[in-house]
C-alpha cells in the first residue's frame, strides 16, 4: 500500500476557504501515486486557533467533507482528511474523517483526550468515547489525533480491535517536537504496528507548529520524516512486514495487564 502524508503550512493570512481549495488540489495530486492520503489536525482553521473554533465548526458533512469527498473521488484514494470543529447540538468535537475512493464516509472518530487542561480544547470541546479501527484492502488503520499520542492505553485497545497500523494527524508545538518523534516511534515499536504520524507546518495563533511529519516502521524504524516546512511525505507500507514483525519477536503474546482472562468454570 503506497501512502502519502501531506504536511500542510497553516498561513494565517490564507482564509478557510482558499486552504480547503488548495488542500483539495494537492489531495488530487496525489491520483496514482498513493492509496491512501492523510492530512494534520484542523488543518482548516489551525488547532491553537481556538478562537475561531465555534465559528469555523461545521456538521460532519459540511463543507470540509465536500470538498475532501470530491478530492478524494478524484485522485481515487482512501483519505484520512484530517480533523474538523464538528457542531453537535451545543457541543463541538474535535472529529476526523475518513472517506473511501468514492468519497463516502468510512468512519469518524472524535478525539477522546483534549488537549489544554484546564482552558482550550480541553474546556471548549466534549470529548470522544469510542475507539476507532478502519478496514482498508489489506490493512487495519486505528485512528487518534494529536494528544492521543501520548496515552498507550488507547493504542493497545486499537491492536485488540485489529490495527496493523495508526494515522495520527495532529498539530504539534515545535517546542515539543522531540516529544512527538520520540512517542510516535514507541507507539509503533510498542505495539508492533506502522505509525503514520502527519503535523503541520507554520503558526497557528501564535503556536509554531513542529512539522516533522513521520511514518515508523513495525520494527520501530523510520522510514520516512518532514522537515519543518510543507511537505508531502511518499512510502510504501507492507502489511506483511506487521505479520512478521509479530510473529518474529511476539511480545504481544507476553501481555498480562489489560488482558481480559478467560473465567473459570
Amino acid at each position: 500500500m503506497r501512502a502519502s502524508l501531506i504536511q500542510i503550512a497553516v498561513n494565517p493570512e490564507e482564509s478557510v476557504e482558499s486552504r480547503r481549495a488548495r488542500v483539495a488540489g494537492l489531495v488530487r495530486e496525489e491520483r496514482g501515486a498513493a492509496d491512501l492520503v492523510v492530512l494534520p489536525e484542523l488543518w482548516p482553521m489551525g488547532a491553537f486557533a481556538y478562537e475561531s473554533f465555534a465559528a469555523e465548526s461545521e456538521l460532519l458533512k459540511g463543507p470540509t467533507f465536500e470538498a475532501m469527498a470530491a478530492a478524494a473521488q478524484d485522485a481515487g484514494v482512501w483519505l484520512h482528511a484530517g480533523s474538523v470543529v464538528e457542531a453537535v447540538g451545543g457541543a463541538l468535537y474535535n472529529t476526523s474523517l475518513v472517506l473511501t475512493p468514492e468519497g463516502e464516509l468510512a468512519a469518524s472518530y472524535r478525539k477522546i483526550h483534549r488537549f489544554g487542561f484546564d482552558k482550550g480544547e480541553a474546556v471548549m470541546m466534549a470529548a470522544g468515547e469510542e475507539p476507532v479501527t478502519v478496514a482498508l484492502p489489506g490493512l487495519t488503520v486505528g485512528v487518534a489525533t494529536c494528544y492521543d499520542l501520548r496515552f498507550p492505553e488507547l493504542f493497545r485497545g486499537l491492536v485488540d480491535a485489529g490495527a496493523q497500523a495508526f494515522v495520527v494527524p495532529a498539530g504539534w508545538p515545535a517546542r515539543r517536537r522531540e516529544h512527538w518523534t520520540v512517542l510516535a516511534r514507541a507507539r509503533a515499536v510498542e505495539n508492533q504496528a506502522y505509525m503514520l504520524a502527519c503535523g503541520t507546518a507554520g503558526t497557528h495563533a501564535g503556536v509554531e507548529q513542529a512539522g516533522h511529519s513521520i511514518v515508523v516502521d513495525p520494527w520501530g524504524e523510520v522510514m520516512a520524516e518532514a522537515g519543518p516546512d510543507e511537505e508531502i511525505l511518499r512510502v510504501e507500507l507492507d502489511p506483511a512486514k506487521v505479520t512478521t514483525t509479530r510473529d518474529q519477536f511476539p511480545a504481544l503474546k507476553d501481555r498480562v495487564l489489560g488482558v481480559a482472562k478467560p473465567r473459570r468454570p
